[in-house]
């Protein structure tokens, strides 16, 4: 029989493979598998289609519905030019801290589900872990591994999302979609710009849409729910802008993405129509000049909102763990929205907190850390 391992022999191991969203995860769920094997669990993938990725699930003790789905992530962001003091890819501990990329996002709960899944197998208990990849780049690879569970394992219950929230129970997270828009110009030499079409100048247009709706949004009286977040209403963003050629010649590209983060109640099919309408009408004035200039718009992601559920299942099995009565919602996106317009009833709670997230030096408290323990441990009793 294999050794069971400790939470933090588990997250030891996790964090030591160093999977990078641009990179592969198979040795992680490689091994994974292999240590939940050895103990006696079936397991499962869903393999990405055109990359060397692959989610892993699995159920343990009788084969009924119901069971509590630990959900977490098994990918991390970059660490190239962040300056670590320790191997990001080893767990260190300093000062009453784990530091290591993933100790907080959110190896340090996939450490904890994996021990807990083992010990409700042999406690004879009904329990089920999902571990995505690609969540790192826009929560993609949750909605192809929730859809290959069913059928296959017995349909879970109450979702806990682990993503760091201090343990507390958050049930409510703002929904997102971002649009990769790419603006195609016609070159001309800049002292003849009315004859030619500058993708840039055009594309500062759309952009401009992002800075009239925030306005907007910020001017408005922010609905009861949405008054619950920080900041209380749906915002528009642009991180990253490349294109043009030379200084001289109109932009023939323009490459950007237009994101935006929803407070749950915004209607998110209008908000990306207004944006596409917006996109229509700079497209149509493009055209009238030069009619082989356009926009190309591709949708990157699209996470739903997580919203706070009347009589929720999940939030009352966490709040009966932790104690915590308290509201919490958050303004980041999570899967937990994504379990939850799958039928699921969802909350996010796990060890940690976000302002550590992607950070370099990223790191976990031993004390928190030990929290998750418990709460593992006191899960596992109830089940």
């Amino acid at each position: 029989m294999t050794t069971r391992l400790t939470p933090l022999q588990l997250m030891t191991k996790l964090i030591s493979f160093p999977t990078v969203s641009r990179d592969t995860n198979l040795p992680l769920v490689d091994w994974v598998e292999e240590y939940l094997s050895g103990h006696g669990i079936t397991c499962h993938r869903y393999y990405h289609p055109d990359q060397p990725k692959a989610a892993l699930f699995a159920h343990v003790g009788p084969e009924v519905e119901g069971a509590v789905v630990l959900s977490g992530h098994t990918d991390v962001v970059p660490v190239d030019g962040q300056p670590w003091d320790t191997d990001p890819f080893v767990v260190t501990e300093v000062g009453g801290k784990y530091f290591g990329r993933g100790t907080c996002d959110m190896k340090g709960f996939d450490g904890l589900a994996i021990w807990a899944l083992v010990e409700a197998h042999y406690a004879g208990k009904a329990m089920q872990i999902a571990l995505s990849f690609d969540e790192e780049i826009g929560c993609l690879g949750a909605p192809p591994m929730i859809e290959a569970m069913q059928g296959v394992v017995p349909k879970g219950g109450p979702v806990i999302v682990g993503e760091p929230s201090m343990m507390k129970a958050v049930t409510g997270h703002k929904g997102g979609q971002g649009f990769d828009t790419h603006v195609v110009g016609f070159e001309v030499h800049s002292s003849l710009l009315p004859t030619g079409v500058s993708a840039i100048l055009e594309g500062a247009k759309i952009i401009d849409f992002a800075n009239h709706r925030n306005a907007e949004n910020m001017a408005a009286i922010p609905s009861p729910l949405a008054a619950m977040f920080d900041p209380p209403f749906t915002t528009w963003h642009v991180g990253q802008v490349s294109g043009g050629t030379a200084h001289n010649i109109t932009a023939k590209d323009c490459r950007f993405s237009m994101d935006f983060r929803a407070v749950p109640g915004d209607d998110v099919v209008a908000l990306k129509e207004a944006y596409m309408a917006h996109v229509a009408g700079i497209e149509a004035g493009m055209q009238a000049i030069h009619p082989d200039t356009r926009v190309e718009i591709e949708t990157r992601f699209d996470v739903p909102p997580l919203k706070p559920e009347a009589d929720g299942v999940a939030e009352a099995l966490v709040r009966g763990i932790t104690g915590d009565n308290a509201g919490h919602v958050v303004s980041y996106g999570t899967e937990a929205g994504q379990f939850q317009a799958a039928g699921y009833s969802a909350v996010v709670c796990g060890p940690g907190d976000i302002a550590q997230a992607h950070q370099p030096n990223e790191f976990i408290t031993v004390a928190q850390f030990e929290a998750g323990h418990t709460f593992m441990r006191d899960l596992v009793a109830r089940l």
